[in-house]
């Protein structure tokens, strides 16, 4: 997650006369905690809001804990990016590159101490990925082809599992990453329905979940205990398959706590308290923590360009909820639904005041969601359109577009509506705060209003992907990694996540009214091409495309590439740090040096 806040020089001063005095107050908080655990090897995370479920398949936010407790058939490398073994010791794949067969690994075992066997990846592909009455967003990346063809899956042996697919997809093996699911404690859930006739599954391994030990899993960590608004306890897997060299078990931190944190100040001060080990530095908590790196005992790793994404984004669903209210006030759609407002907008957005003031220069500007250090990004100097501040072009497109000042000059459209509208993002995270207030000032300029909302994030979310009811979004996307295709489902006209125009939900009706503009189904196309084609010069063509339409119409406009930071505490040993895999990648290899 981005954690970080606008400071002027004065706050920095603040910082600096009572930072002694909050450390203290912090490290007293954490007292408690830390003695009552002292006895295992424990470390100590930081997460902005709690988490809205511990049931993967059903989330739609990225959260923390995921990654602690998950275990696919394939992982990767947070250095390289490449694939490598995971619950599956091997692959073969058919000449015709349509049959994936994996070889899972011996003597696997879930969590509970049961069996993990070829039965579970079935159920977890055929019964919950592959079941349309599972509402999740991963069946997205699974789609083959035009006709959205998704693969079958089939028992072979005891150990092997084959995948079959109506054609080559290029992006087939690191689909395979997601977390296989227990089919002895969730199959049940799976096959009985309640009383609106839909899954228990949709209700199982929610926040409230107990013993939470009927959370089974297959990754490293399994969770503990969870107490609201404090903090998830994840304790080590028993089972965990990775060894050491020397045949141990890992990982070998036993314990880890994702403390939840009130917003990027709190996490600033526990870290430089000592309270929690690890802290995502953004450019504007930098110079702070720089200077206090051999004081307070930790290292700031520099990994370059983050492959995370911030972006603003308008509302352009014109459909209808089952009242047939409008998602979006008409008149306000009109606006954004047009390319030049939109445009307009972009052009009128300081993004260089944001890098230089909020990121500290920390960073450069962002065009697409594909990362730089990605094969497929089309670069601006290969021809990728940009937007660089031009507060007279933006007039210029307003005009073009039928807006005009009132005597008050105040931007009004062609019928003479003031141009006001709101924005939303989630609170606590103070980059996107300043960012915010900064893109309020800056329409200010082009005489339009925006009313700025920073909510809490569940509620964010709640706001996106039910009642669909919001105006202009910031917000960003993280986990894509290198694979264009892992964002398919933000692309795919009707995918999860594909927010600016979200289409229903697995089981609910069409929109009335929602409209699909030829432009966005034209990179809906293209990422299914781009999955199709096996030639990588054709690929990274087919992908250039598709930027070009983004930064053309812009569903999302792109804010700022940050650097990334990470700040680990010295006594956390065999940090790899990357941006791809961040500080954490390779959890299961890192050690605590206590005193």
């Amino acid at each position: 997650m981005l954690k970080a806040i606008l400071l002027s020089v004065r706050r920095w001063i603040v910082w600096g006369l009572v930072g002694c005095l909050l450390v203290v107050a912090v490290a007293g908080c954490q007292w408690q905690l830390k003695s009552a655990q002292a006895r295992v090897p424990q470390l100590v995370l930081s997460s902005l809001s709690d988490p809205k479920t511990f049931n993967t398949v059903l989330s739609q936010e990225q959260s923390d804990v995921f990654p602690l407790i998950g275990e696919g058939l394939i992982s990767e490398n947070g250095l390289t990016g490449k694939i490598e073994p995971a619950l599956a010791e091997s692959w073969t794949i058919s000449t015709d590159g349509k049959q994936v067969v994996y070889t899972l690994k011996p003597n696997l075992k879930w969590s509970d101490g049961q069996p993990l066997t070829v039965d579970d990846v079935v159920f977890t592909y055929n019964d919950v990925f592959l079941n349309k009455e599972i509402p999740t967003d991963f069946r997205d990346v699974l789609k083959i082809g035009k006709t959205g063809a998704l693969p079958t899956v089939r028992k072979l042996d005891e150990r092997r599992v084959e995948f079959s697919i109506p054609e080559p997809f290029a992006p087939f093996l690191r689909v395979t990453g997601a977390g296989i699911l227990p089919k002895h404690i969730l199959e049940k859930s799976i096959r009985t329905k309640d009383s609106n006739g839909k899954p228990h599954f949709l209700s199982v391994w929610g926040v409230n979940t107990q013993p939470l030990s009927n959370i089974v899993v297959a990754g490293p960590y399994k969770i503990e205990s969870y107490r609201v608004g404090e903090r998830v306890i994840l304790r080590r897997n028993p089972y965990y398959w990775r060894r050491g060299d020397r045949g141990e078990q890992q990982p070998y931190v036993e314990r880890i706590a994702l403390q939840v944190v009130e917003n990027t100040d709190t996490d600033l001060l526990q870290f430089r308290s000592g309270g929690i080990d690890v802290n995502d530095v953004t450019s504007d908590y930098f110079a702070l923590l720089k200077r206090e790196e051999k004081q307070r005992g930790f290292k700031i790793y520099n990994g370059g360009p983050s492959l995370r994404t911030l972006y603003l984004s308008f509302n352009l669903n014109k459909g209808r909820n089952a009242s047939g209210k409008p998602f979006v006030d008409p008149i306000k759609s009109k606006w954004f639904n047009n390319v030049k407002f939109r445009q307009a907008i972009a052009y009128a957005t300081n993004r260089r005041d944001m890098l230089n003031n909020i990121y500290q220069g920390l960073g450069d500007l962002q065009h697409s969601i594909i990362p730089v250090q990605s094969p497929y990004y089309l670069s601006p100097k290969a021809g990728l359109k940009t937007y660089e501040y031009d507060i007279d072009k933006a007039k210029a497109l307003l005009a073009e577009a039928g807006f005009k000042y009132d005597a008050n000059d105040r931007l009004v459209d062609s019928d003479g509506n003031r141009v006001r509208f709101s924005l939303i993002t989630n609170a606590g995270n103070k980059i996107r705060e300043a960012i915010g207030a900064q893109f309020k000032q800056d329409l200010s300029r082009l005489g339009i209003q925006v009313d700025f909302n920073p909510m809490a994030f569940n509620t964010l979310v709640d706001k996106l992907s039910r009642s669909k009811e919001w105006d202009c979004l910031l917000l960003g996307f993280a986990g894509g990694g290198i694979e264009p295709n892992q964002s398919f489902n933000i692309w795919a006209v009707n995918g999860g996540l594909h927010s600016f125009n979200q289409g229903p939900g697995p089981g609910e009706p069409p929109f009335p009214g929602r409209e699909i503009a030829d432009w966005e189904q034209k990179i809906n196309d293209l990422y299914i091409q781009g999955a199709q084609e096996l030639n990588e010069t054709k690929r990274k063509a087919i992908y250039g495309e598709a930027q070009q339409l983004v930064q053309e119409y812009l569903p999302f406009f792109y804010l700022i590439t940050p650097l990334s930071f990470s700040a680990v505490r010295d006594r956390v040993q065999n940090i790899k740090y990357s941006p791809l895999g961040g500080a954490l990648w390779n959890i299961h290899e890192l050690k605590i040096a206590e005193k």
